[in-house]
């Protein structure tokens, strides 16, 4: 299995979390396996007595540092910021209340809360997160100075295969639970067979980590919770279900965690160069065999060669035969200091070779992405390792990872899309994403709504222009329809089958369905089974569905005010009521509108239909919701459409005009929290939505 050094850029791909062929899964979605035993009774009942002792034990050592983490996770996709709420678990380390989890549970997450054993609901900070070994560190809030029950990490390096284990954590987001199995395996890798490897935020977490493999069941959820030897210490944090349970090394974990309680970040040293175990049928015993060296890598600087085989590194030896041994070696180059030249000795045909070179820090293989709102599209900037993959020998400009369908850049002729590279906006060269978001700023700032802009970007190595009109478009407000004379009833056509069961075959016109309340048909006395066959003694003809529009015309002919006799067959009698028409009452695509654009929902102004339609009284006041996107911070609160919105933050909702104004101030004043009170089928409902402000897109 060809592996990269890691200080290892694993090659870019465009994918956050992948295992090419392989049945592997991160513990939030492990695959179901044993039952899974609760904390109270975390052993079978026939275990033997002694060892059901020892698991109590353990487990009463552990279960109050567990925590359950719920997230609200921010994905980048479709040119937006989406939410998604999602679960993991943690250990509180110390008794500062650090919670020690996975960096795919934390990393990208607007809101983290822990419950813990005691049912208590406290807010969490992100401290530091490591994506190359899967950890990470939160703290929890700590008000008023207490101490936390936390558990302490043994050496997992004694762990040996057939100890008995505990997984504990909270699968499936359920209260904390305990499962029991035994060491399956010390030095767990992901097999040549699967043809992939676990990457997160494009590093290879396989390079530095052998997992500890385990039969103790984890399930979704379980991600991030603590293995725990007898003795009730941590030798392991949960993360994948690959036929076995997978746990990061207890002291792996350890090391990397106390380094972001220290620092807030794990620094690492990169060579650049590629390594891989020595070949079966080849030459050399020992050592580590290098398939390659990175351009302008402080490896090729040095003079490292493919085909190089290197035995010794800053003074240690190097033995690389298998593919289990390629993240101890990682993990060596990775310890190396930042800027200090180390020696490394390879045998080069038949010659040692001594090489002097100098680590550099490692970049993330992949910079974090943002929002720009104003272009409806998501991007980041280029690391060192994704300009190699995308065949540049420099790093500038911004890389789209994503375009919302029928926004500013969506819309562009020719438009722009994902893995397209923004590179100059108004001939001024863009470098990275803060030089793209500054020119934003400047060109938005002189525009009340939008503004057009010319972009240069490139696509598969050609370079392409296009015009994109920047800004977020205010929704149109609809012109108002002449409002014509209508006779407040609903009905149905008398049609051939209905005429022949009501044995009145000689029959045309209309049966009213509705009689619409406080209207002049209600005051007229027209009931629910009148069929109308006549009005000002001009008889009807309808007699087919398609013939529904005959008597609405009819009415459209006269004028608000006037009054018609309409013959109508009530009881197997002809009678005449005589009706007053009212103006007929604006349709829904005639109502104001709001997009609300951080909250992310549109709502209108309902009509006296709406009122009727739904039962309600018809002086209801309030906005009804049109449409909520998918991961925005409202349908993250449950807001749905069909919802009337009535009050926000105590303040009573008559209108759009309302609502907007309401918003508008919560948006100024940034508002924590954010209650919704909505009318839901027959019910009422109070929503909360506490949105990340800081967050905003440009």
């Amino acid at each position: 299995m060809s592996q990269l050094f890691a200080s290892l850029f694993t090659p870019f791909r465009r994918r956050a979390a992948v295992v090419a062929g392989a049945a592997l899964f991160m513990a939030f979605a492990a695959a179901p396996g044993l039952p899974v035993a609760s904390a109270d009774t975390p052993v079978p009942e026939d275990t033997p007595l002694s060892l059901r002792r020892t698991v109590e034990e353990a487990v009463d050592n552990v279960k109050p540092a567990l925590v359950r983490i719920q997230a609200v996770t921010i994905r980048y996709r479709d040119g937006r910021a989406q939410r998604f709420l999602s679960s993991g678990s943690g250990v509180i380390v110390s008794p500062e209340g650090h919670v020690v989890t996975n960096h795919h549970v934390a990393a990208h997450a607007a809101r983290l809360t822990c419950t813990l054993t005691t049912k208590e609901e406290l807010d969490a900070t992100l401290v530091g997160t490591d994506p190359m070994t899967d950890i990470a560190v939160l703290k929890l809030e700590n008000e008023d100075g207490r101490e936390f029950p936390y558990a302490e990490f043994g050496d997992s390096s004694a762990m040996r295969v057939g100890d008995e284990v505990l997984a504990m954590g909270s699968p499936m987001a359920l209260s904390q639970s305990v499962t029991l199995g035994i060491i399956s395996n010390t030095e767990m890798i992901i097999p040549r067979i699967a043809r992939g490897e676990l990457t997160l935020d494009g590093e290879n977490v396989g390079a530095l980590v052998r997992w500890i493999g385990h039969d103790a069941e984890i399930h979704r959820g379980n991600s991030g919770g603590p293995l725990v030897n007898l003795d009730g210490e941590i030798i392991g944090i949960n993360e994948i279900q690959m036929a076995l349970g997978g746990a990061i090394p207890g002291n792996l974990a350890k090391e990397v965690a106390d380094e972001l309680i220290e620092r807030g970040e794990v620094k690492r040293s990169w060579l650049g160069i590629q390594v891989q175990p020595l070949l079966r049928h080849g030459p050399h015993e020992t050592g580590v065999l290098i398939s390659g060296a990175f351009k302008d890598s402080p490896a090729e600087e040095a003079g490292f060669q493919s085909g190089d085989v290197l035995i010794e590194l800053a003074g240690e030896s190097v033995e690389v035969r298998f593919d289990e041994e390629i993240p101890l070696f990682n993990q060596l180059a990775a310890d190396l200091p930042i800027g200090e030249q180390v020696t490394a000795v390879v045998i080069r045909g038949e010659e040692e070779v001594e090489l002097e070179i100098t680590p550099t820090e490692r970049e993330p293989a992949r910079p974090e992405q943002r929002e720009l709102r104003a272009w409806g599209l998501t991007g980041r900037d280029i690391s060192y390792i994704m300009a190699r993959e995308l065949q540049r020998d420099h790093q500038d400009g911004v890389f789209v990872t994503s375009v919302r369908s029928g926004g500013p850049a969506g819309e562009a002729q020719p438009s722009l899309s994902s893995d397209d590279i923004i590179i100059a906006v108004n001939r001024v060269s863009v470098d990275n994403l803060e030089e793209l978001v500054n020119i934003t700023n400047m060109i938005m700032e002189d525009s009340e709504e939008t503004a057009e802009a010319l972009v240069n970007f490139e696509r598969n190595g050609e370079e392409h222009l296009t015009v994109v009109e920047l800004g977020e478009r205010v929704i149109d407000q609809p012109g108002r329809e002449v409002r014509r004379a209508w006779l407040p009833v609903e009905t149905q056509v008398l049609t051939r089958r209905i005429r022949e069961q009501l044995d009145r075959p000689d029959l045309s016109g209309f049966r009213i369905t509705r009689v619409l309340p406080e209207t002049t048909a209600e005051e007229a006395g027209l009931e629910i089974g009148d069929m109308i066959l006549a009005v000002d003694e001009q008889r009807l003809t309808a007699t087919q569905p398609e013939d529904y529009e005959e008597l609405p015309s009819l009415i459209r002919q006269y004028r608000e005010g006037d009054e018609v006799e309409l013959t109508v067959l009530r009881d197997e009698e002809e009678v005449t009521v005589t009706a007053e028409l009212q103006l007929s009452p604006r349709p829904a695509r005639e109502m104001m509108r709001y997009e609300d654009p951080n909250f992310e929902f549109t709502v209108r102004d309902i009509t006296y239909m709406d009122r009727v339609g739904r039962n309600w009284d018809l002086d209801q006041d309030g906005v009804l919701v049109e449409e909520v996107r998918s991961g925005s911070w409202a349908d993250l609160g449950d807001l749905s459409t069909r919802d009337l919105i009535v009050n926000v933050n105590d303040e009573p909702i008559a209108d759009v005009e309302d609502l907007q104004q309401v918003m508008e101030n919560i948006e100024a004043e940034e508002s924590e929290t954010v209650i919704i009170q909505v009318r839901r089928g027959i019910g009422m409902r109070f929503l909360e939505i506490e949105p990340q402000w800081e967050e905003e897109a440009v």
